[in-house]
C-alpha cells in the first residue's frame, strides 16, 4: 500500500462528497489521487470536464487530509488495509466500473481478485425455499467450482444465508458493509462476521465513525455488484434491494441469473419478473450457473481430482508453473499475494498459472485465498 496515494485518495473522496462518477474520473483523468492533488489549483485546464462545484471544493484539502489521516491511524491499529484502485489487492472487477470507490477499507484473508466470483443477494425475509436454494446453490458449487469467493452484504435474509453456507462450504466469503469497520450491523451477525475474517473478510468504501444510513446500503449495492462476475438473485419482492444490485450488475455488463419461485410467493415476484422481462438467467442449480458462465474448465478440473486422477499423469510443467511448485514445495500454504511478491510474476498471470496448475493436480485452493502444494 502506497500511503500517501492512500491519503490523498481518502481525502479526494470526501472532498467530492462521494461524487463516485466525478472523483473517479479525475482519478483515471490524472493517474493518481495526489496528481488531482498537485492540479488543485488549475483542475480545470488540467481535466477541462472537472464539475464547477468539485472544482471549486478541490481547493481546500487540509481538513479532508487530516481525517484520512486520522483514518490511517485508525487502520494501521486494527489490521485493515487501504486499498485504492492502483492496488493489486483491489478488486479489478470493481476498478472498471464508472463509480467504483477511490479508497476501500478491508480486513481479512481472501483474495479479491479470485478466479471466479459470484455475489448472492437477495430479500431480508428469505424464506425455507429460499435459504435451501443458498445451501444447495453453495454445496453443487463445492462440487464443481471450489475455488469461487462468494460476495454478500451481511443483511438479513439471503445475505447472512449465503455468508453461513459459504463459510459451511469452504468458501471464502466477503461481506461489503454500509458503515464505517468500527462496527458492525446488524449486530447479531457479529459472530459470522468474526469468522469471515479468517475465512473472507469485511469490506468497505466508508471510514470509521460512519453509521449504516439508508442511503448507504444502495451505494453499498454497487460494489457488492462490481466486484463479481455474476450477481444471483435468489428471492426478492417485486421491489427491494436484490432487484436494485441486479439492476446496478447488469449496468456493468455483468451476468444476472435468478432461480424462479412459485406463481404468487410474495418473495419470489421479483425474480420471476426479472426472468420475465429477460433481465436475469433463469437457473435452478448449482450446474446451470456453471453452464450460464460457461467455467465448465473448472469443473472438469474438480471431477478430475474427484475421480482420483494424479499430478503424475500431468509431468510437464511450463517454466512458470515450476517456479510455483517449487516456492509451495519449500513453504507450502501461500495466499496468492505472496506468491505474486516471492516469484516476481504478475498476479492476473499468477492467477491463470494457479488454475493451471490446479487442473493438473499440483495445487489446490484452501480457504482464505491459500493455495497448497499436492503430495
Amino acid at each position: 500500500m502506497d500511503t500517501n496515494e492512500a491519503l490523498y485518495a481518502m481525502a479526494l473522496t470526501r472532498i467530492s462528497n462521494f461524487n463516485f462518477a466525478s472523483a473517479l474520473a479525475l482519478y483515471r483523468a490524472l493517474g493518481s489521487a495526489r496528481a488531482v492533488y498537485e492540479h488543485r489549483g488549475d483542475i480545470r485546464d488540467a481535466v477541462d470536464h472537472c464539475p464547477p462545484r468539485l472544482a471549486k471544493a478541490l481547493a481546500n484539502w487540509a481538513g479532508p487530509l487530516q481525517r484520512a489521516e486520522a483514518e490511517m491511524e485508525f487502520a494501521t491499529r486494527h489490521g485493515i488495509s487501504v486499498l485504492t484502485p492502483a492496488d493489486p489487492a483491489y478488486p479489478r472487477r470493481l476498478a472498471e466500473c464508472p463509480d467504483a470507490p477511490i479508497a476501500l477499507y478491508y480486513k481479512g484473508t481472501a483474495d479479491l481478485n479470485r478466479l471466479r466470483v459470484i455475489s448472492v443477494v437477495g430479500t431480508r425475509h428469505a424464506t425455507p425455499y429460499g435459504r435451501d436454494l443458498v445451501r444447495r446453490l453453495l454445496a453443487g458449487l463445492r462440487e464443481l467450482c471450489p475455488g469461487v469467493l462468494v460476495v454478500s452484504g451481511l443483511a438479513y435474509g439471503i445475505d447472512i444465508c449465503a455468508h453461513r453456507e459459504a463459510l459451511a462450504c469452504g468458501f471464502d466469503t466477503v461481506a461489503v458493509l454500509a458503515h464505517g469497520l468500527d462496527r458492525l450491523y446488524p449486530p447479531a451477525h457479529r459472530d459470522t462476521a468474526l469468522a469471515m475474517l479468517r475465512q473472507g473478510g469485511l469490506l468497505t468504501e466508508f471510514m470509521s465513525g460512519t453509521n449504516a444510513d439508508k442511503p448507504n446500503f444502495v451505494r453499498r449495492n454497487r460494489i457488492v455488484a462490481g466486484m463479481a462476475d455474476a450477481t444471483v438473485l435468489v428471492e426478492s419482492a417485486a421491489k427491494g434491494g436484490g432487484l436494485i444490485t441486479a439492476g446496478i450488475a447488469r449496468s456493468y455488463n455483468r451476468d444476472v441469473l435468478a432461480f424462479p419461485g412459485a406463481v404468487g410467493a410474495p418473495y419470489s415476484e421479483g425474480c420471476n419478473q426479472l426472468i420475465r422481462n429477460n433481465g436475469a438467467a433463469l437457473i435452478t442449480s448449482a450446474s446451470d450457473l456453471v453452464d450460464a458462465m460457461l467455467w465448465h474448465d473448472e469443473a472438469v478440473a474438480c471431477r478430475a481430482r474427484r475421480e482420483g486422477i494424479e499430478r503424475q499423469l500431468f509431468p510437464e510443467l511450463s517454466a512458470d508453473e515450476r517456479l510455483v511448485a517449487d516456492l509451495l514445495a519449500a513453504t507450502n500454504d501461500l495466499q496468492l499475494n505472496i506468491i505474486a511478491v516471492r516469484t516476481g510474476l504478475p498476479v492476473a498471470h499468477l492467477a491463470a498459472l494457479l488454475f493451471q496448475l490446479e487442473m493438473k493436480g499440483v495445487v489446490r485452493p484452501l480457504a482464505g485465498g491459500m493455495y497448497h502444494l499436492v503430495n
